[in-house]
């Protein structure tokens, strides 16, 4: 099995569920006592998220390079960054490394495509909703992405900074999300996209009548297969006009 490298901390409550997955992926495939061959690089998210407010994202892709290729250092095959925003400065984090980084939105984007999905909904911070690294990966991948309004935008993103970043599990705001996501339901959203690796820590399928699509889960699943044989993103359709 190949080394996974992880870029963590953003925030540390997702990176252990990374952690988890990984090995229950790994023990399903392998059996026995099987586990993940891994390297964490766990960053201060205090820093990254000033970073991220100030918009100082050159620095921060500085800072997550150097994550990068201390795990290369360390023996890993391939990177993860462990968090959707973080995929900002991807770009840079995949020059700094000879071995490749697996996109956590190329792995969501084929999940999508093989349930048989075109039109999802996205959940995630402000930065994941409203800006085009991401968003533009999944329609460049064939699919119709729809996000909340202002409003929803501002909800979501202030939970998942204020609460589930902290470890904090709230009725009100799964309340709220639910909602949330009914809305983009009725907007024509055949599936969900969880694309905050925190909002799994709050939301499951049961709080959605239309298929979730959980990133972390998903990734992980994506770096599992890597490791253990040859995962890539399918080729993507062109771009709907």
């Amino acid at each position: 099995m190949k080394t996974i490298g992880l870029i963590g901390g953003m925030s540390w409550e997702s990176t252990a569920e990374y952690y988890r997955l990984l090995n229950e992926f790994t023990r399903d495939r392998l059996g026995g006592l099987h586990s993940a061959r891994c390297v964490v690089y766990s960053v201060d998210f205090a820093d990254i998220e000033q970073l991220q407010v100030q918009g100082r994202w050159a620095e921060a892709g500085d800072a997550l390079a150097a994550a990068a290729r201390s795990l290369e250092a360390a023996g890993a095959d391939m990177v993860l960054i462990c968090t959707n925003t973080m995929h900002k400065v991807a770009d840079t984090v995949a020059a700094a490394v000879s071995v490749p980084l697996l996109h956590l939105a190329d792995a969501t984007a084929a999940a999508v495509r093989a349930s048989g999905l075109r039109r999802v909904g996205l959940l995630g911070t402000a930065f994941t909703m409203e800006q085009d690294f991401y968003r533009g990966r999944l329609e460049a991948a064939g699919l119709v992405v729809t996000v909340p309004d202002a409003e929803g935008r501002a909800l979501v993103h202030r939970v998942i900074y204020e609460e589930l970043c902290r470890g904090t599990l709230r009725e009100e705001s799964r309340t709220a999300y639910r909602e949330v996501i009914q809305t983009l339901v009725s907007a024509g959203a055949e599936g969900i996209i969880l694309g905050c690796t925190e909002i799994e820590l709050l939301i499951g399928p049961e709080d959605s009548p239309v298929p979730l699509f959980p990133t972390s889960r998903l990734h992980a699943e994506a770096a599992v297969t890597a490791a253990l044989g040859a995962w890539h993103a399918p080729d993507a359709p062109s771009r709907p006009a």
